[in-house]
């Protein structure tokens, strides 16, 4: 009879042999007897038979370990580098055997508990700078308490980087808005302009000519239709 946990062979405590009543029989017993750390948790433990009936084959049985052990835990946050108006969740990671089922957590130089649940997790939704401690989390299971602790440093929101690619294109966008309805606002102001300085042009020639002095110029301009018709029944 021979003894395995996982690969590694393991030396009997003890062998009994026991002649069974109908005296053609025997019963053997084996004991094996070892140390075991949280590192055998869940390890195979095998026992197997030779014998001489088996022809060269053997028969085997195995049971898998339950190592009860004293939790342990750490704790992650998710981000890993928090800043200031973030949601930050501190993940109180327990491991053991039994696995832990309560989580209190504290912050140094504050008396009463932040959260005592089997939430191992706790949240910020919105991260301010006030926040920032020193975070203590005791895991809990049968085997006993054990306690992780975590700095908050919460540092200021990210700025917006004067040099980047967005930021020019945006710039270059309104620029270029503003350059368009200036050049726009020219052509209809020269346009406009263009337009009344040919009506005075017109009504100066209408009243300047054949005008002996400035005074009959003027009055043959506020005459209209009737002076140039006096002008045609001159010349007829």
């Amino acid at each position: 009879m021979r003894w395995h946990l996982g690969d590694r062979e393991l030396k009997a405590s003890s062998v009994e042999v026991q002649e069974d009543p109908n005296g053609k029989t025997f019963t053997v017993s084996s004991r094996v007897e070892f140390r075991v750390t949280k590192d055998e948790d869940g390890a195979q433990v095998s026992c197997s038979v030779d014998h001489e009936a088996l022809h060269g084959s053997h028969r085997a049985t195995s049971e898998r370990l339950q190592v009860h052990y004293k939790p342990t835990a750490r704790i992650e946050p998710h981000p890993q580098y928090p800043r200031e108006g973030e949601k930050l969740q501190l993940q109180c990671d327990g491991q053991g055997n039994p696995i832990p089922q309560e989580f209190l957590w504290e912050k140094e130089g504050l008396e009463a508990p932040l959260q005592l649940s089997s939430d191992s997790v706790l949240i910020f939704p919105f991260l301010n700078k006030s926040d920032s401690g020193t975070y203590v989390c005791t895991a809990t299971s049968a085997m006993g308490s054990v306690v992780a602790k975590y700095n908050l440093d919460v540092s200021d929101a990210s700025p917006v980087p004067s040099g980047s690619g967005t930021y020019h294109a945006l710039i270059g966008g309104v620029v270029a808005v503003i350059v368009f309805l200036l050049l726009s606002l020219l052509i209809v102001l020269g346009h406009y302009l263009i337009r009344h300085k040919g009506t005075y042009l017109t009504h100066e020639a209408k009243g300047s000519d054949d005008a002996p002095d400035a005074d009959t110029a003027i009055i043959n301009a506020e005459g209209g239709q009737g002076g140039t018709d006096d002008k045609k029944e001159y010349f007829i």
